[in-house]
This record gives C-alpha cells, structure tokens and sequence, in this order.
C-alpha cells in the first residue's frame, strides 16, 4: 500500500522520499504545484515564469532533501524557496517580457484566460459576467498593494496559510504580517467598495 495518502503529512512523505520512496514525493507535488503556481503567478504575471519557478523549486527540494531539518514545516521550507526564486526573476525585470495575469496561456491567444479556466461552469451568463468582472476588479486592485502587503495577500488568501508561518518564511515578526494584511485588507476594500453588493451577491 502507499505511504503518499491524504492522512500522511508533508513532512512524513518528505522523510519517506528521503528513504527512497518515489511515490512520497509524487504526493508532495501533487499537494502543493497547484497553489504554489497560483502564488508565483501573482507575483510574476506571467504564466511561463510562474511554472518554471515551480518547477525549479521541486528541483531545488531534491538538492536538498537531506539537509531539510524538520524544525520547521515541509510548506515553510517550499514557499520559502518560491518567493526567493520569485523575488530573483522580478529583479531580472522579467515581467517586461511577458503576458499579463489576464492573456491566455496559449501563445497564439486562442485559449482560455486564467478567469475562465478558474469560473464555475455551471454558473448562468449573468452570474458568469458578474464574476469575471469582479475577478478582474480584484486582480487590478491587488496589483496595486504594495510589494510588502501585496506578498503577505497572496499567502493567506491565495495560498490559505498561516500568519505564523507566513512570518517565518517572510523573515518578519507575526504581528508585522497581521499589520500588513489588514492595510492590505483596508485598501482593497476602498478600492472595491463600489463592488460589495457583486460580492454579496456571489455568495
């Protein structure tokens, strides 16, 4: 029987791989690649970088797989690695030369957006539009947090952790991450105030 099953936590399957077991790792990618795609994209806006920043960061978990101390979280450990390989593409000004948050993966323009691949199909047209030009209104308005506010954001909404462990991989106190999401938060809901009954109504 596999040892990669829902119950087994990160760490566990990272000391199982460490032993040799491939399908451990196969479950740690499984897990994370998904968000840890969604926090590279926001930061990079660009598609291509964002899967190559994922990519480079389960290879770089390989590397060093033996010198992972299990003080701290298999996530702390992962995110860490995302968000400096992040912050060296940005100062590469990378960003310049590739698409948008909203153009489509397909290099020819013809595929879906990152919105429409991610909206309910089930939803009616009306509902649809709503929430697609919500989304855009919400992708605009966090594009324009600051770098700080914007990061620690992206962490708790995007990729739902922990203020404790945001502060650890960030390398600040937790109570300078709270600050940051609230003026976050603050900001965010001034520029979107125009837009709460849309929310509302997407609940």
């Amino acid at each position: 029987m596999s040892l990669a099953r829902p119950g087994v936590s990160d760490e566990a399957l990272l000391s199982r791989y460490r032993e040799g077991d491939r399908s451990a790792f196969a479950e740690l990618v499984r897990r994370h690649q998904t968000p840890l795609y969604n926090f590279a994209l926001r930061q990079l806006r660009a598609t291509e970088l964002a899967e190559d920043v994922v990519q480079e960061a389960f290879v770089r978990v390989v590397q060093g797989v033996h010198d992972f101390k299990q003080e701290s979280r298999f996530t702390t450990w992962v995110y860490t690695i995302v968000r400096n390989l992040c912050i060296d593409q940005m100062r590469k000004n990378a960003l310049r030369r590739h698409a948008s948050l909203d153009e489509s993966k397909d290099r020819e323009g013809d595929g879906p957006t990152l919105l429409d691949q991610t909206a309910d199909p089930k939803a009616g047209t009306d509902r649809k539009a709503t929430s697609n030009e919500l989304g855009l209104r919400i992708t605009a308005a966090v594009e324009t947090l600051p770098e700080d506010q914007k990061e620690v954001f992206l962490m708790r909404e995007v990729s739902n952790l922990p203020f404790k462990e945001i502060a650890e991989i960030i390398g600040v106190p937790e109570n300078t991450v709270k600050s940051r999401m609230r003026y976050a938060l603050e900001r965010l809901k001034e520029a979107l105030g125009e837009y709460e009954d849309m929310a509302r109504a997407l609940k």
